[in-house]
């Protein structure tokens, strides 16, 4: 019976490789990999003349029986990624559920995580921390995602994101999730590594005013506010204008809530304005 070892790799700088992991990529006698250039490039850098097989989410599944395989047969392998730590918003899940199923023994080789480096660069005290690797491309989804994670108790999210769509990201974040405080990493460990640190409306504009701003990859780590406060300040003020709106126009409550609607479409959700009546509706029935 082989071992599947999972391996961490740089992020960015390649000093950043740790000595057992070198000796493990040396030792296998395969690694699976995403892409074989990318991943020949580092092992180059390290004199690691070993065989690569191609491993990446187009291919996971149909080819874990084949690994799987292998390693029952004996050989001893590694998976890495193009960049930093396996099974993390990377391959790797799938073939880790496999080799438990099949009781193949597996060790992970820590080091590099994009994730991580940045929570410590951020000045943020981490008691806890949701990630939530890439968010949906298509605006819509991606709104609907922000939503959701902004209606959660955790205060620190982290999301990984492309240079191509990095403001447009941004700027759902800033709609969404009420100008938050941020944290955008770009190039982690390389020579042009940035930092950007500030309310999201703050940070476009820096991104805007810089002509790279489109070349590395980004990690955007976010500070949500304090849910207690905003929320009293929203429910205060919709619940004022609902009563406004009830006494003014003599209408029912669920024609103030349309009314409000239409008239503060850019700024309350109608999900906020109903939640506000439900709460005029608790106060009255006390």
């Amino acid at each position: 019976m082989g071992t599947l070892y999972i391996v961490a790799t740089p992020i960015g700088n390649l000093g950043d490789i740790t000595k057992r992991a070198i000796e493990i990529l040396k030792s296998v006698d395969v690694i699976l990999c995403e892409d074989t250039r990318t991943s020949s490039h580092l092992l180059n850098s390290f004199s690691i003349d070993n065989k690569l097989l191609s491993y990446h989410k187009f291919n996971e599944e149909e080819r874990g029986n084949e690994i799987i395989e292998k390693l029952k047969n004996g050989l001893n392998m590694a998976i890495i990624t193009d960049a930093g730590t396996p099974c993390i918003s990377d391959p790797g899940s799938i073939l880790i559920q496999k080799c438990i199923q099949n009781n193949i023994p597996i060790y992970s080789i820590p080091g590099p995580s994009a994730v991580i480096t940045a929570l410590t660069l951020s000045g943020l005290e981490i008691k806890n921390f949701a990630f939530y690797g890439f968010l949906e491309r298509k605006e819509s989804k991606q709104r609907l995602e922000l939503q959701k994670i902004e209606d959660n108790d955790i205060e620190i999210v982290v999301f990984y994101e492309s240079p191509k769509r990095i403001i447009e990201t941004l700027k759902n974040i800033n709609e969404v999730m009420n100008n938050p405080y941020i944290i955008v990493l770009n190039d982690l460990t390389k020579k042009f590594e940035k930092k950007y640190y500030g309310l999201v409306t703050k940070v476009i504009d820096e991104l805007n005013n810089n002509s790279n701003y489109e070349l590395g990859e980004y990690v955007i780590v976010v500070l949500k506010n304090k849910k207690d406060k905003v929320i009293n300040d929203l429910e205060l003020s919709l619940e004022a204008l609902l009563i406004d709106k009830l006494i003014k126009e003599k209408c029912t409550m669920k024609e103030a809530i349309k009314l409000l609607s239409i008239e503060y479409k850019d700024k309350y959700s109608k999900n906020m304005i109903y939640n506000a009546s439900l709460n005029i509706k608790k106060l009255l029935e006390k």
